[in-house]
């Protein structure tokens, strides 16, 4: 599915990234496991293409990926939640879900919504509610529903538990088994793995933007 080797990534000359390796493989659910300033969204974020990498291979189901832009990786399937979830605002819960689909013209995106909405009913319920109206928990679910549209193979979730309540956090960890029974490649982001320590097949921690134990 997703193969990292000698992962080197720098922000503005500063090395972030030293060396990073990781194996997923397809229906599983890796957990990448560290404090805050590990390094954890910068790997998520150079993986999606957000950010550029200084050398190494990103090998997706046996392509290179790392001189594509994000676009092209979304359209290979992989989907990406950003920690602070970045919901449009001016926008409905159902409108920041389908954004996915006006910026890269996915096809058939009504039968996906509809497996969205079955996997997260919640979001069914509050579609036609304001991003703003939107509990932080709630936020967070449409962030996930959004990633899912274009993250049929993989899906890249920085902190999905951080910061909600602990019964949004218990229910984010239902999801996310129901995501795996689905066969959906799963890398997560966690400050710690309390909430989804059940769903998780194996686990890295990084420290210091190195991979310290696999």
């Amino acid at each position: 599915m997703l193969v990292v080797n000698t992962l080197d990534v720098d922000i503005n000359g500063t090395p972030i990234l030293r060396d990073i390796g990781m194996e997923i493989k397809a229906g599983e659910i890796v957990g990448l496991i560290g404090r805050n300033g590990a390094g954890k969204t910068t790997f998520l974020r150079s993986l999606m293409g957000l950010l550029p990498i200084r050398g190494g291979k990103l090998i997706f189901e046996g392509d290179g990926i790392e001189s594509l832009p994000g676009y092209r990786r979304a359209h290979m399937g992989i989907g990406y939640m950003p920690e602070d979830r970045r919901l449009v605002p001016e926008m409905t819960a159902e409108e920041n879900i389908l954004v996915p689909v006006w910026s890269t013209n996915i096809q058939g995106h009504e039968d996906r919504l509809a497996w969205i909405y079955k996997i997260i009913p919640e979001c069914k319920v509050f579609r036609s509610m304001a991003a703003t109206s939107l509990s932080g928990g709630q936020q967070k679910l449409v962030a996930l529903a959004r990633a899912l549209m274009v993250g049929q193979r993989l899906l890249l979730l920085d902190e999905p538990t951080e910061g909600i309540a602990p019964v949004l956090a218990l229910r984010m960890g239902e999801i996310l088994a129901s995501l795996k029974s689905e066969g959906v490649s799963i890398i997560i982001a966690e400050s710690n793995d309390a909430h989804v320590a059940d769903v998780i097949d194996r686990t890295y921690v990084i420290e210091r933007g190195s991979i310290v134990k696999a």
